[in-house]
């Protein structure tokens, strides 16, 4: 009766297993272009390290403090920790689980039970009955395993290995984004000190102005709305100082905060700001951000870890293998322990279970890292197609505020020359004062925006090289 109890609960064990669900494959991949558009060249700034892409050596100062100091960086390492640890649980796993130790217990059992009756006949030596209540010593070696027969455990510990170095790449992400990040701010805080640079000069001049307009009225040349049209000029240039004061101090303040420090003064040479050059340009080929974009690699690895997932939760649905074993000494008395073989225990044991009724719980948890494989997938493609994205957007922007550049200059040179001309005219009364006022406000006007058009070119060539995966190696 008992062998055929056990040949049919085999028999359910594999056909239960038999209707396992097939694991959906997904059929995309995401395909980049050839080439960023005009660009066909192979070699990519992305491989340059951030040290020698700045030459600025205040900025590469910066950069390396905020690499030894910025939270976020730290949270992110402490991530990877935490990821390591777990592919150290999972490869535990596979192993057996070897444990020793060591019993003391009493046991009192009723004289009329079947265990009494017969424990009252019972003598260790002539004329000496079995202790009563009975002591129990102990000593073993056991061990459990799980045999890995559908590779449930090894996949589960491959699965754990690819979210490893997914946080890897992760922090790569971070390095390369907080580098960036130091960098635009830090031309931000250039381009804000040369703007303060410009309004303090514009008011200097709009004081000149003013006191020219005053002496005119005394002399009947000029009307008193003119001279309050001058005064008001030069009160909204010196609202704007303390407009662009307030910047630079939030600006340098998130310069501080990325640096995991408390708010000092920023080193930095503006003068030289308006003559830098953006660094050159080299796209290279777009199948390089595979390589070099780390969230790429992070959303690959993820995906290769959702799909080691499927085959975990799959492998639930067959039967599991347990051996269990131990190996040790027990005796009713201490002194007894000592005694061999009569001491000696032992045990060896092989379990096979497989899920008969608990299905649906077992398909619903594959379904669900089936989906989660698919939208890693999603996920994946996403990343790819932003990142492709993110380079072509700004190449087009540098391209495009080169020639902005070029003509804001030849604007404001313009614009300079035109308020000497309407000062002179303005004194020779042939110039009303409101020609001399917005000569004035255009000119600074232009001046500021072509101080802003500067700094939007250093940080094209920073998100560029950003969006290549250029600093984190």
């Amino acid at each position: 009766m008992f062998k055929y109890s056990l040949y049919i609960c085999a028999l359910a064990l594999v056909l239960t297993s038999c209707h396992a669900p097939k694991i959906i494959e997904p059929g995309r991949h995401a395909e980049l272009p050839a080439t960023f558009g005009t660009s066909s060249d192979s070699s990519g700034i992305a491989a340059v390290q951030w040290r020698n892409f700045f030459n600025d050596k205040d900025l590469a100062a910066l950069i390396d403090t905020a690499l030894k100091n910025n939270q976020e960086l730290m949270i992110t390492l402490q991530e990877i920790e935490i990821a390591r640890n777990d592919v150290r649980v999972r490869k535990a796993a596979i192993a057996p689980s070897v444990s020793v130790g060591g019993g003391v217990g009493v046991e009192k059992v009723g004289r009329y039970t079947s265990q009494g009756a017969g424990d009252a006949s019972t003598e260790i030596k002539p004329g000496k009955e079995m202790p009563d209540p009975l002591g129990d010593f102990r000593v073993a070696v056991t061990a459990n395993w799980e045999a890995d027969i559908w590779k449930k455990l090894r996949n589960a510990r491959d699965a754990a290995v690819a979210r490893y170095l997914a946080t890897v790449e992760g922090k790569n992400f971070v390095l390369t984004n907080l580098i960036a990040e130091v960098a635009n701010s830090y031309y931000e805080l250039l381009s804000l000190d040369n703007q303060l640079l410009i309004v303090r000069q514009n008011i200097n001049l709009q004081k000149n102005a003013l006191e020219i307009v005053k002496v005119q009225k005394e002399a009947a040349r000029a009307t008193e709305l003119a001279v309050q049209k001058f005064q008001a000029e030069v009160l909204k240039s010196q609202s704007l100082e303390y407009e662009l004061l307030q910047q630079i101090k939030e600006t340098e303040n998130r310069i501080n905060f990325l640096l995991g420090r408390y708010p000092q003064p920023i080193p930095r040479e503006t003068t030289q700001f308006l003559t830098q050059l953006p660094s050159a340009v080299s796209a290279g080929l777009p199948a390089q951000l595979l390589a070099n974009r780390p969230d790429i690699k992070q959303a690959e690895l993820e995906l290769t870890a959702a799909k080691l997932d499927v085959k975990v939760a799959r492998a639930e649905f067959y039967p599991s293998l347990g051996i269990s074993a131990a190996v040790g000494l027990q005796a009713f008395k201490p002194s007894y322990l000592i005694k061999m073989p009569e001491s000696l225990l032992y045990s060896l044991a092989g379990d096979l279970a497989g899920p008969l009724i608990n299905r649906g719980a077992i398909k619903a948890e594959f379904n669900t890292a089936n989906a989660k494989q698919i939208q890693a997938l999603y996920n994946y493609e996403r990343t790819v197609l932003n990142a492709y994205l993110e380079v072509s957007t700004e190449l087009s922007n540098i391209g495009n505020l080169e020639k902005n550049y070029d003509l804001k200059s030849k604007e404001v040179d313009a614009l300079t020359r035109s308020i000497d001309i309407s000062n002179d005219l303005f004194r020779s009364a042939r110039a009303d004062y409101l020609e001399v006022l917005m000569t004035q406000r255009d000119a600074l006007e232009a001046r500021l925006e072509l101080i802003e058009t500067k700094k939007r070119q250093l940080v094209a060539v920073v998100n560029i090289y950003r969006d290549l995966g250029g600093g984190w190696k």
